[in-house]
């Protein structure tokens, strides 16, 4: 998430009552630490992560460990950094995206179903085409020429290019999975983060993306996405794609352009997936693909390999027998 105006790292620490240590940086946006880019605040409340982050492009970082500020970075001490990010997130999507004001457009040239519920600074473009009963969140964006089915629901922060198609109750930008374990209880990321469709992608029916957390979840031009098909909060997926349905994919991964899931595939947070690999149904992706390879199995693997264990299982009786010979 980016802010209109820079933030000094002085005035982020009155607003989460934390202690500053180091320079009183300008910050210019908030990022967790997996889309966390030069100028952000990120946060780190784990010893096994201080490197990580202190080594990242933040210049803002909250910490609940008092230690010296690497060069050119500030330090915001607090007990519960989590908590504080939290409370940063709320102040500047409140501030970056404030609803006492509805600069909405639409498009004389734009088809509306009926019930279709519409929220505030909504930009509708030319010949978009929207069916009954859609649900449009505060501050979407629909450039010319998409299509949007009815019963669709698509929330806030929600960017779809030119010449989209989304299809029957589908769901794009709701709330991120992200909860950190208090043990007794979990707490939720405040969502700071939207979706951006690019042109020409295709949504299937009861396909649901989610938001991002504090940066966009991109599905990337001319990609296809099947019918029941669940993406996570931060993913990013190139351009050229072809995901077909059931196949589920967590949060905050890299998915390249002109990858190919078929069915039912799985793909857990935080892994890349090379650009034109082919991944076959019902594969368990559980760490980095190379590109240009097709994978099946579970754990997914170059397909011969799968192919090569197959076949040495099913010999395995014949050799039992041999041995007890």
């Amino acid at each position: 998430m980016k802010f209109t105006n820079p933030v000094e790292a002085k005035e982020l620490a009155q607003i989460i009552n934390a202690k500053l240590v180091g320079e009183n940086i300008q910050a210019t946006g908030i990022n967790e630490i997996h889309r966390v880019e030069k100028g952000d605040i990120c946060f780190v409340d784990h010893p096994k992560y201080y490197q990580k982050v202190l080594e990242s492009p933040a210049d803002v970082i909250i910490i609940n460990k008092e230690i010296a500020p690497p060069e050119n970075k500030a330090l915001l001490i607090h007990s519960e950094p989590f908590i504080a990010f939290n409370e940063l997130l709320e102040f500047f999507v409140k501030r970056e995206f404030p609803l006492d004001k509805d600069d909405s457009y639409i498009s004389p040239k734009a088809t509306i179903g009926k019930n279709v519920v519409i929220g505030k600074n909504v930009k509708i473009a030319d010949n978009v085409v929207i069916g009954d009963n859609v649900s449009i969140g505060n501050y979407v964006e629909i450039a010319e020429n998409s299509v949007i089915y009815p019963g669709v629901r698509l929330g806030d922060r929600v960017k779809i290019g030119k010449n989209c198609l989304i299809q029957y109750n589908a769901a794009i930008g709701g709330e991120p999975f992200y909860y950190k374990n208090y043990g007794t209880h979990r707490v939720k990321m405040v969502r700071g983060g939207g979706v951006l469709l690019e042109d020409d992608v295709h949504i299937g029916s009861n396909t649901t993306i989610d938001a991002g957390v504090s940066a966009d979840t991109i599905i990337g031009a001319h990609t296809k996405i099947d019918n029941l098909v669940q993406v996570g909060h931060d993913t990013i997926i190139g351009k050229h794609c072809l995901i077909a349905s059931q196949v589920g994919i967590a949060g905050a991964n890299v998915i390249e352009d002109n990858v190919t899931l078929w069915g039912q595939v799985g793909v857990p947070s935080g892994l890349r997936i090379g650009k034109d690999a082919v991944i076959l149904g019902k594969a368990g992706v559980m760490s980095d693909l190379d590109g240009g390879k097709v994978y099946a199995g579970y754990v997914a693997q170059e397909r011969r390999k799968t192919w090569q264990e197959i076949a040495a299982l099913r010999k395995l009786p014949e050799i039992i027998r041999k041995l007890k010979i």
